[in-house]
């Protein structure tokens, strides 16, 4: 068997990141999370910062320094998240919201990793979050 167990973000300080993405999600950092490795819980699966010397920051969208991944947030509403988003010290980087208020904003976390607010027409929302049209 096979499980999807953390997804891992290379950066220069693991507590500073992990603040900021729990800041961003509302699940508190892990207990035990250390300047080497830092963790957010999301049911199974653990969003973890882990501590590189030397650390270079992509430089989205130049493909010398590529962005090697991103996170995608579903929000039921684009422009109170923006705003607070901003507030905790990411960077917009790109609109492509549509007229009717849907579509995605590309940001950089502060210490350059993209991440995208997402608004997609159709999803519905639940008390266990977002469900998207077509999707089991």
């Amino acid at each position: 068997m096979l499980r999807l167990t953390d997804f891992i973000i290379d950066c220069p300080d693991t507590m500073k990141l992990a603040a900021f993405y729990s800041e961003v999600t509302g699940r508190p950092v892990k207990e035990g999370s250390t300047e080497e490795w830092a963790g957010i819980r999301f049911g199974e699966i653990e969003l973890a910062f882990i501590r590189v010397d030397g650390y270079r920051a992509p430089q989205w969208p130049d493909s010398e320094h590529p962005k090697q991944f991103h996170l995608d947030f579903e929000v039921d509403e684009i422009e109170p998240e923006q705003r607070r988003v901003l507030a905790l010290g990411a960077t917009l980087r790109q609109d492509f919201i549509g007229p009717e208020g849907y579509g995605w904003q590309v940001y950089t976390d502060p210490v350059g990793h993209p991440f995208c607010l997402c608004r997609n027409k159709g999803v519905v929302w639940t008390e266990e979050g977002p469900t998207w049209p077509g999707r089991a």
